[in-house]
């Protein structure tokens, strides 16, 4: 395989890890995705997270664990990678699901823009963009 091919690899599991240790509530492991000069933070709260373990508490501050709130699925789909030497532009549509008492209830669509960097311990975020184009009752606690 390519160099090329293993970075854009690389890369595509570093999403999927995102909605992973997001969705299993696995904050350390959140925050260890981001470089060590990351930003990180959801748009309705104006103070954003700076760095791994910053961006670890703030996700813990505001994504309910199992059992005090609704179940949540982050998918990311449609992935587009711009590399760049040792960064890479990427662009992807989310989608979150959660459980209700309705059913599985669409919470949250849109786009994430992200700058990652290549790090000695792999790609990381260096900054991600939540643009919400559809926002519901995401369940979290704040």
């Amino acid at each position: 395989m390519s160099a090329a091919l293993e970075d854009r690899e690389a890369i595509r599991e570093l999403l999927a890890e995102y909605c992973f240790a997001l969705d299993e509530c696995r904050f350390e492991a959140f925050g260890a995705l981001f470089a060590e000069t990351a930003e990180w933070g959801p748009k309705r709260i104006p103070q954003k997270a700076r760095g791994p373990r910053a961006i670890a508490e703030l996700a813990r501050s505001i994504v309910p664990v199992k059992g005090e709130g609704p179940v949540r699925r982050h998918l990311t789909t449609n992935i587009v990678i711009r590399l760049e030497g040792d960064q890479a532009r990427v662009k992807s549509n989310f989608l979150m699901v959660r459980e209700s008492e309705a059913g599985p209830l669409l919470a949250i669509a849109g786009t994430y823009e992200d700058l990652v960097v290549r790090t000695p311990a792999g790609w990381r975020f260096q900054h991600r963009e939540i643009l919400n184009d559809i926002a519901g009752d995401l369940g979290l606690k704040r």
